[in-house]
């Protein structure tokens, strides 16, 4: 048997110095004793997975919302997928693979229906009311910290620290750490650790391999659109495929090829930089002016060529905003009905009303529809015939 003792020392002879230990986690919020045979990260992790939040990204919008079909990622399998990338790369560089897998199941807990859509909108509404706004990455820590309902003596979950501090330093090109106050406690002036830095790089390449297959699959986008870009016309090549004419194999092929150079670019990039930079312990890392975690300079132009295909020929496409529009409508019209007319709320979100606010507590609600769900509440409120 392994307890969390022996664990923790398997950590400490293990992984690189500069690795979070979880024998020296700064510690949860509410006092309570650690597991026998489970590290606080693993501890962490279980208690993800097991959140209401979690399941629901099962039919929570990536790219395409869920009745567009069944092979499509959502938020659910993209969250997956990231946490296998972010496994991969804490494994090869010895950092805390827990840690880094715990924050990247975490870290898209506060979306809400619709993809960045729906984020955008609620956002909207939010500070159209004086509200305070809405972001995902607060709405995480949110929900992990205040809305998850599963201890008696404490609201959340009540994570590490560590774990905390990642989700409120949770960075892409999409998302951009908290800077409405939440984030003080989790020191906004310093780097978090390697394995938050991680995290951050495996969503973008979780999103960067699977809306690029996703969006080959759906037909909307074509080889043909891609020739040209470098990272197309390099892998095509490499693999000796005709880059006019992709068959399902060949595509499949393609996108394990490219994730695979992403992760190994990472890998090695990565190690360069802590070695330049000195790297010998975590203060080191949260001292370092910049990300540590990172591509190669010829990489990232790749990428960055790829993202902005992405985003002017797969997320701007006229099919994916039509489903902005249908998301603008839906949230739109049930944030108003339920402001004007709060007795059409659940017993339970009106409980909340006179803690959180009217707004916030009907911003609460919606964020934590499914697409689904948003959709057969418009439904329920608005078909004639529709039984509430």
């Amino acid at each position: 048997m392994f307890s969390r003792l022996a664990l923790a020392q398997r950590e400490r002879a293990t992984l690189a110095p500069y690795a979070t230990f979880s024998d020296q986690s700064r510690g949860r919020r509410f006092e309570e004793a650690e597991s026998a045979f489970r590290t606080p990260f693993q501890k962490d992790r279980d208690r993800v997975l097991h959140t209401t939040a979690f399941r629901r990204l099962e039919y929570k919008t990536q790219v395409f919302v869920n009745y567009e079909g069944d092979y499509y990622r959502t938020r659910l399998t993209h969250t997956l997928e990231v946490a296998q990338v972010a496994r991969s790369l804490s494994l090869a560089l010895g950092l805390n693979e827990t840690l880094a897998e715990t924050i990247a199941l975490a870290h898209d807990l506060g979306h809400p229906p619709f993809g960045h859509a729906g984020e955008h909108i609620l956002d909207q509404l939010m500070r159209a009311r004086g509200a305070g706004g809405f972001e995902h990455n607060r709405q995480s820590l949110r929900i992990v910290t205040k809305l998850e309902k599963r201890y008696p003596d404490f609201e959340g979950l009540n994570l590490s620290w560590e774990t905390l501090e990642g989700i409120v330093k949770h960075e892409t090109v999409y998302d951009a750490p908290d800077g409405a106050g939440t984030a003080d406690e989790y020191e906004p002036q310093w780097r978090p650790s390697l394995e938050a830095q991680v995290a951050n790089v495996s969503d973008e390449t979780a999103y960067n391999a699977h809306d690029l297959d996703d969006g080959l699959r759906s037909g909307l986008i074509t080889p043909t659109d891609l020739v040209g870009l470098r990272l197309w016309d390099h892998f095509t090549s490499e693999l000796g495929f005709d880059p006019y004419r992709v068959s399902e194999l060949e595509r499949r092929i393609l996108i394990r090829e490219l994730l695979g150079w992403i992760i190994t670019d990472l890998i090695e990039e990565s190690q360069r930089r802590l070695e330049a930079a000195g790297i010998r312990t975590l203060e080191d890392v949260r001292a370092h002016r910049a990300p540590l975690i990172g591509h190669t300079p010829e990489a990232e132009a790749m990428l960055k060529e790829l993202k902005a295909f992405l985003y002017e020929r797969l997320y701007h496409h006229y099919r994916v905003v039509r489903q902005v529009h249908k998301a603008e409508h839906f949230l739109t019209t049930l944030f108003g009905a339920y402001t004007s007319r709060p007795a059409i709320l659940p017993p339970e979100v009106r409980a909340n009303i006179e803690r959180r606010g009217l707004e916030r507590a009907v911003c609460d609600y919606l964020a934590g529809m499914t697409d689904r769900y948003a959709m057969d509440e418009y439904t329920r409120l608005y078909a004639p015939y529709q039984r509430t």
